[in-house]
């Protein structure tokens, strides 16, 4: 705390409340509110200034930049319903992937390591869940997140299955192309880390880099799937920004890659644990189906 009361001595900036907000601390003067956060000593800062360059600035801007720590302007968030708020989110991630879309060229490589570290994965998933439904069936009586487990356990190794065939086919559609599209990932999407007020506003940008644009959508889904109709949101999304034959491919198979699940919560949590695993593994069953029906798979 000693830092940061020499960082506003140094810049004189008279502090008259302070409120700890995660990683930053957001500051009330009489000029205004302001959020000093610990710089970032990532290639973060490189990636903003090109944001800028590209005319993407719906972001805290930096007011004070110091040797350790930057002072930034304070966004207040508007109160408005999470439905409405994850639509704008999917607006503006479109817009961010829109203005930094271009394409860097590759081998088979790059590819190849994709598909093995899924692959291995799914190997790993394989046998993990072999393991445990092994060891709940050997019960005389089960728990009832086991039986719930037990009862659904098809529908796991179902899901391993189509990410098995599916990561074949779209490592054999991707072994001859020399080029691929990359955008500017937020990397760490969240309605947490969205802000509304007169402009939409992303946050915590530590995790920014450059990648396949459906990253950032498998973080979103990984984290609200449950909450929302993706459907909607990924139709929402590819109006803007349309998704590439083997990019949806590759989206699908990761949101379809079950979750790694542990029995070590207590009987109650373990009912939701596995409830919610359950359900987005129909959940996302039901938003897949439809792109395949069109396909006539």
């Amino acid at each position: 705390m000693r830092q940061i009361f020499d960082v506003l001595e140094r810049y004189q900036i008279k502090p008259k409340k302070y409120v700890i907000k995660g990683k930053a601390t957001m500051i009330e003067t009489s000029e205004g509110r302001f959020a000093l956060k610990e710089k970032n000593r990532s290639e973060n800062g490189k990636i903003l200034k090109y944001l800028n360059s590209r005319n993407f600035d719906y972001y805290p801007k930096v007011i004070i930049e110091d040797n350790d720590y930057e002072i930034r302007e304070y966004v207040e968030d508007v109160n408005m319903p999470r439905d409405q708020k994850i639509a704008d989110l999917i607006d503006l991630v479109s817009l961010l992937h829109n203005k930094t879309t271009h394409y860097k060229e590759v081998d088979e490589d790059d590819y190849k390591v994709i598909f093995e570290d899924i692959k291995n994965n799914i190997a790993y998933l394989t046998e993990y869940y072999n393991d445990i439904i092994s060891i709940i069936e050997t019960k005389v009586f089960m728990s009832p997140s086991e039986y719930l487990f037990a009862r659904n356990v098809s529908k796991i190794y179902s899901c391993l299955h189509y990410c098995d065939v599916e990561l074949d086919r779209w490592y054999d559609l991707m072994k001859e192309k020399r080029k691929q599209r990359v955008v500017v990932l937020h990397n760490n999407l969240s309605l947490d880390h969205f802000l509304r007020n007169q402009s939409p506003y992303l946050i915590s940008w530590e995790k920014a880099k450059i990648g396949i644009p459906i990253f950032d959508l498998y973080k979103l889904y990984k984290r609200h799937g449950l909450e929302f109709e993706f459907e909607e949101l990924l139709k929402q999304y590819e109006k803007n920004y349309p998704l590439q034959k083997e990019e949806r491919m590759l989206f699908f198979i990761l949101i379809s890659l079950p979750d790694k699940i542990e029995f070590t919560a207590s009987e109650y949590k373990m009912c939701h644990i596995v409830s919610d695993f359950i359900d987005s593994l129909y959940k996302t069953e039901q938003l897949i189906s439809p792109y395949y029906a069109e396909q006539g798979k």
